[in-house]
């Protein structure tokens, strides 16, 4: 439980689950709000091209961390049903000219059965076998999408679907965008926040902290489970089909299991069983990403006989690595874990013991 503000107490349960407490937080979330939907007045188009696919793929970490982090089914698949999703908006959106309100949402949904399917399993298996299960989601994936009727997802060609539009507004450039996936990324963050904090939240963490004796206490395990796997993959599904309306092309190869090893990454260095974990890990770790790849050239440039390009991109994905695994060892709980630290530590400034 984190520490309150001194002189705030709770007289009601619906005071004591509020987001805010106190009318400076309510003025710090109102503040943050208006400074993230004024972004692109404050920075350029290129830390809005960033920013616009860092809130993508914190959608579907945030879907992993409901799967993974509270419920503790292990799921390597995730960017398996990101694609899942992105396909069945962008088939929509050709096949049928239908708008991003209608085909976005359906890309979720298709993302969810995905995910259903492969979720079934776990009341059998878990850990190291469920992971095998969810890399196969993975692998059969691409075959499904190759297989299909060329007129329903492209085939081995993929889609290119036109820019969403919105009566007259057209979302075809990164700040126009920006303003469709902030606002579908905060209204997804909003929902996940309510559901881990609901009943469905703590059955999952049951679920996850003893499935047997979250089943003697009542708790239907194959219905919670299922539901993990169902709710991470709409979430994955929502982050495809935003995906393809931000590329406008979309491609089997697009989603392979190198993302959804970094989406797993992603959570473990902003912390498992947290949302704010979710978007800190997947912020930090797309920021690293960032300057890695400003910095990739310039080494290249200054530094020929070390190597070339390829030799810098392997160096990436170790300096990637090594940040997770510093992060297991030398802080697992993760980022958030950090920010609740400092956090208490301003709440009792200048009274450190405390």
């Amino acid at each position: 439980m984190a520490l309150l503000p001194c002189g705030v107490f709770f007289t009601s349960y619906q005071t004591d689950m509020a987001y805010t407490h106190t009318w400076r937080q309510r003025a710090c979330l109102a503040a943050f709000l208006v400074f993230l939907f004024a972004l692109p007045v404050i920075f350029g188009v290129r830390i809005i091209a960033m920013v616009n696919m860092a809130a993508i793929v914190s959608i579907a970490v945030v879907g992993l961390q409901i799967t993974t982090g509270y419920a503790g089914q292990i799921n390597l698949g995730q960017s398996a049903f990101m694609g899942m999703g992105a396909f069945v908006c962008a088939s929509l959106a050709v096949n049928f000219n239908l708008p991003f309100w209608i085909t976005i949402p359906a890309g979720g949904l298709g993302g969810a059965v995905l995910g259903i399917v492969f979720g079934i399993p776990a009341l059998r298996i878990k850990g190291f076998y469920l992971a095998m299960t969810t890399i196969a989601a993975q692998i059969i994936f691409p075959l499904i999408i190759m297989h299909m009727p060329e007129v329903v997802f492209g085939g081995a060609v993929g889609l290119s679907l036109d820019p969403a539009k919105l009566g007259n507004i057209t979302f075809d450039t990164d700040i126009s965008l920006f303003y469709l996936i902030i606002s579908v990324a905060v209204i997804m963050i909003f929902l996940a926040f309510n559901i881990v904090r609901g009943r469905i939240g703590r059955a999952m963490i049951a679920v996850r902290d003893n499935d047997i004796a979250a089943e003697i206490m009542g708790v239907n395990i194959f219905s919670y489970k299922t539901l993990a796997f169902a709710i991470g993959a709409m979430y994955a599904g929502i982050a495809g089909g935003l995906w393809a309306y931000y590329i406008r092309f979309v491609g089997a190869d697009q989603f392979t299991l190198y993302f959804s090893v970094w989406y797993v990454g992603m959570i473990i260095v902003g912390g498992m069983g947290s949302i704010l974990g979710a978007i800190l890990g997947t912020i930090f770790i797309r920021g690293l990403v960032e300057i890695l790849t400003v910095m990739a050239p310039i080494m290249v440039e200054n530094f020929p006989s070390i190597g070339g390009p390829g030799l810098w991109f392997a160096g990436t994905n170790i300096i990637l690595g090594g940040a997770i695994i510093l992060f297991v060892i030398f802080e697992p709980r993760g980022l958030n874990h950090r920010w609740r630290i400092a956090r208490t530590q301003f709440r009792i400034w200048p009274y450190p013991h405390l």
